[in-house]
């Protein structure tokens, strides 16, 4: 990336920003409503209410009306067409969770993010995960760092932990959302111990806080999508960390099937490589037995 090209990420990293801010203050005022007011609507896929739909339309409608649609494509939760599971036809292109975490949402447990990320030919450059009821920012570009903005304006660096073997390694994981495999998968590893938070967004955000250092997703029956993993994992990365799938192979978005198949590991880094190689085999022994 030439300095004209930085310059640039550098304009659109600060009104996307700008953008998740707003959109962060949108679900907040719809949170602390009364859950009867929200127009619960339950999906295949998990429910939607009516602030992920608002908050939608606001983060499309300002990236929109600020960066236009010559240049960049949109891929979001709530305007994809799964029917067609065709890529946006765009080098750059943003990928939208208006609303990470929708049953934490209705549940009021106050576990529940937004992501927006930038991704260049599948992958993120980026990445930018709000917290609303901690009154947090996450947010990076390729190469330049993670920062943690507070609704005053405070921006700080973040990194992860430097915790280096595995025995004393957190993992963060939802308080249901488990499978048999799964749990078989975490009961396995040898962690120092498992803390719960809800949203993905909101479990990378504990990597960066230090609280935790391990993050997985095992498909089942389901998967998890592109706007789950695309700014948590820039923001991961970023600030230390290393975001890839069991065997190695890093992650592609706007591939058509938005579905993430497969074991995806997330990690502070220091370990990551012997935890893919474990997980493998102790995924194996299970499919097999």
């Amino acid at each position: 990336m030439d300095n004209n090209q930085a310059e640039k990420l550098a304009e659109i990293l600060k009104v996307a920003r700008s953008v998740a801010w707003g959109a962060a203050d949108i679900l907040s005022s719809f949170y602390h409503k009364d859950t009867s007011d929200l127009d619960v609507k339950n999906k295949k896929d998990g429910p939607v209410t009516e602030a992920d739909m608002a908050a939608n339309k606001y983060i499309l409608s300002r990236l929109r009306e600020e960066l236009g649609t010559e240049d960049f494509g949109y891929l979001s939760e709530e305007s994809f067409d799964v029917k067609k599971a065709e890529p946006v036809a765009h080098d750059w292109v943003w990928i939208i969770d208006p609303l990470d975490g929708t049953r934490d949402f209705i549940d009021k447990t106050g576990e529940y993010g937004m992501h927006i990320a930038l991704a260049y030919q599948g992958r993120p450059v980026i990445g930018i995960v709000a917290i609303p009821e901690a009154g947090k920012v996450y947010f990076a570009s390729k190469g330049n760092g993670t920062y943690v903005e507070t609704k005053d304006g405070t921006v700080t660096p973040i990194k992860v932990s430097d915790r280096n073997r595995i025995e004393d390694l957190y993992l963060i994981v939802s308080r249901s959302h488990r499978d048999d495999r799964f749990q078989q998968l975490i009961d396995r590893l040898p962690f120092a111990g498992k803390k719960y938070m809800g949203g993905v967004g909101g479990k990378i955000s504990t990597l960066l806080e230090q609280e935790s250092d391990v993050y997985i997703s095992l498909s089942g029956k389901s998967a998890a999508k592109d706007w789950d993993f695309a700014a948590p994992e820039l923001i991961l990365t970023e600030a230390g960390g290393k975001f890839t799938y069991a065997n190695g192979e890093p992650v592609f978005y706007n591939q058509g099937d938005v579905k993430r198949w497969g074991c995806i590991v997330a990690t502070n880094g220091h370990c990551h490589e012997a935890l893919c190689t474990k997980a493998t085999a102790i995924i194996d022994e299970i499919d097999n037995a």
